[in-house]
């Protein structure tokens, strides 16, 4: 499986009296994860299911990834990828899906790091996941310990 992990874009201040949850993604941040996902494009990233947060800007998200990526299939919402979730949640959930070629998560830090790490099996790394970041990971094994390989990681600076 090629999976691909998606940080959020830049979404608007919460404010006070605001939900978290509510905040929705700034002009500026839809268009760098546009490049982004439009590079990915080019390096043939072509999910056939995108999971998601629940928060608006993680929906948002993973909306546009749909689209910019050409997935057929809505972005399914998941409590999994709430910011602050378990790696091992995820990864579970992941593992339901182990049959899809290509999935996508959408999601927010410090999370999406955590699971990085956890899927490569290094509980010391630390990612510097910035918002709009893309990252791949090649997974080949399925179960209780994970085995990914870290393809590329993707920033908004790189993709231009």
């Amino acid at each position: 499986m090629q999976l691909y992990v998606l940080r959020h874009g830049i979404a608007e201040d919460a404010g006070p009296g605001r939900a978290d949850s509510v905040r929705a993604l700034t002009p500026e941040g839809k268009e760098k994860l546009r490049r982004v996902l439009d590079r990915a494009k080019r390096a043939d990233a072509s999910p056939s299911l995108i999971l998601t947060s629940p928060y608006v800007r993680a929906v948002e998200t993973a909306r546009m990834a749909a689209q910019r990526l050409e997935c057929k299939k809505a972005p399914v919402q998941t409590d999994a990828l709430l910011p602050f979730g378990s790696p091992e949640r995820v990864w579970a959930e992941v593992c339901e899906h182990h049959d899809e070629e290509q999935v996508l998560l959408a999601g927010h830090e410090p999370l999406l790091g955590q699971f990085v790490s956890f899927v490569l099996d290094s509980p010391a790394l630390r990612v510097d996941f910035k918002k709009g970041a893309l990252v791949r990971i090649h997974v080949d094994r399925f179960g209780p310990a994970p085995h990914g390989v870290l393809v590329w990681m993707l920033t908004p600076k790189l993709a231009g």
